[in-house]
């Protein structure tokens, strides 16, 4: 799990970006705008910067990008699961937001897009952001269950010569195995038919296994040896969080009526989804002069830029 972080000005153009139908958007949460179409949405987080004017870039914008390993643990709730956790560690909270997941790259990925002046007047501090995005993305990662990227991928193993390059095999059969398995039959199963042999060192005068080594084509390897992330406790302990992840992923709570997931599932530019009672033709039609909710809208912002008083 990556992120990139951009500040901006123009929310009219994040929220196009987001919800462009070309890239077959998923609206997986929002909380705080108005969804009748792409100006109101806009005009939600126009009217809350005007809380706080010394705000001269606003716009908050983060894409959270995922290995292309972890697509069939990415559902739409889980993704958004994690979104939040991460706006939350962030310290992203109490202001609007969107979260849009795009289908236009082999990898799951979405999109953030959120006020950095808050439902008070305050501002979303960017304070060292990139630095601690780098290790809530790692945390989350790990929590998560997904896919870590290993220097061994840089390795160009079609130069390589024995013993390394059956070393490189069975770390490249065990980086595609782990992931899908919650058990060691599982696990051993799928070595198995990659022609690779499983050994385990047992704790002396006990049956409770303390090493791993794997062989194949007449070579032999300490699971560390292999990369340390397959040491036998590191693989025990990834095929009991898959375990979890899959329990968790059974009993995750539906969202609130603030954060309802809706589907911008349409390639046609006519059309960004007729699933959801054609809110997505809506958003794609101009707003009239006049619009009762809208007025409603802009008044209640003005009652609370009254109350509260630009905050500094």
């Amino acid at each position: 799990m990556m992120a990139k972080i951009v500040k901006g000005t123009s929310f009219s153009g994040v929220v196009k970006y987001i919800l462009d139908p070309e890239k077959q958007t998923n609206l997986v949460a929002a909380d705080g705008v108005r969804l009748k179409n792409l100006n109101s949405i806009a005009q939600s987080f126009e009217a809350q910067r005007e809380l706080n004017s010394r705000v001269s870039k606003p716009v908050g914008h983060i894409s959270l990008d995922f290995s292309a390993q972890d697509r069939d643990k990415l559902s739409n709730e889980v993704m958004a699961r994690i979104a939040h956790d991460y706006m939350a560690r962030m310290g992203i909270v109490n202001t609007q937001y969107i979260i849009g997941r795009h289908h236009d790259k082999e990898h799951p990925h979405l999109h953030i897009a959120f006020n950095r002046v808050d439902n008070n007047g305050r501002t979303i501090s960017d304070k060292n952001d990139r630095i601690r995005s780098e290790k809530i993305c790692k945390e989350l990662t790990a929590q998560y269950g997904l896919y870590f990227a290993s220097g061994k991928e840089q390795v160009k193993q079609h130069r390589l010569k024995e013993p390394d390059k059956t070393k490189y095999e069975i770390y490249n059969a065990l980086k595609t195995a782990l992931p899908q398995c919650k058990s060691w039959r599982e696990l051993l199963d799928q070595l198995n038919r990659e022609g690779i042999t499983v050994e385990f060192k047992m704790k002396s005068g006990t049956n409770e296994p303390q090493g791993i080594k794997f062989s194949k084509n007449g070579y032999h390897f300490n699971g560390s040896k292999v990369d340390q992330q397959f040491s036998f406790s590191k693989i025990d302990f990834a095929l009991q969080r898959n375990t979890n992840v899959e329990q968790r992923q059974e009993t995750i709570v539906q969202p609130s009526p603030q954060k309802v997931q809706q589907e911008f599932t349409s390639p046609d530019t006519n059309s960004l989804s007729s699933s959801i009672g054609g809110l997505f033709d809506e958003l794609l039609t101009p707003s009239p002069a006049y619009d009762p909710e809208e007025e409603a809208f802009r008044r209640q912002m003005q009652r609370k830029k009254k109350k509260k008083g630009i905050r500094r």
